[in-house]
């Protein structure tokens, strides 16, 4: 994990025994840092651009555009980078 990077800034929006829906804000290269998600979740980017995915079998980029959401299951391990001169931002809805 690169640390001279700046973090993500997460906001939990709600968070009941159902759901947990965080707003990620990434300033330029910010990162969320490396993590392992514990639950099935659901990505809507608010931000047109592209992510770095660092993962174990090797860096990809995602390009995301506004409003259309993709799934992953539980078990994701990853660090995600801001690969964009600008803030990127995505809501993450965690299914419980």
């Amino acid at each position: 994990m690169n640390t001279t990077r700046p973090s993500a800034v997460p906001t939990t929006l709600i968070e009941n025994e159902r759901v947990v829906v965080t707003q990620w804000r990434f300033p330029p290269r910010a990162q969320t840092g490396w993590h392992v998600h514990g639950m099935d979740y659901v990505v809507v980017p608010q931000t047109d651009g592209m992510l770095l995915l660092e993962t174990k079998e090797g860096d990809r980029q995602a390009r995301l555009a506004v409003g259309v959401p993709y799934y992953r299951g539980a078990g994701v391990e990853h660090n995600v980078v801001n690969d964009n001169d600008f803030e990127f931002v995505f809501v993450e809805i965690e299914l419980r």
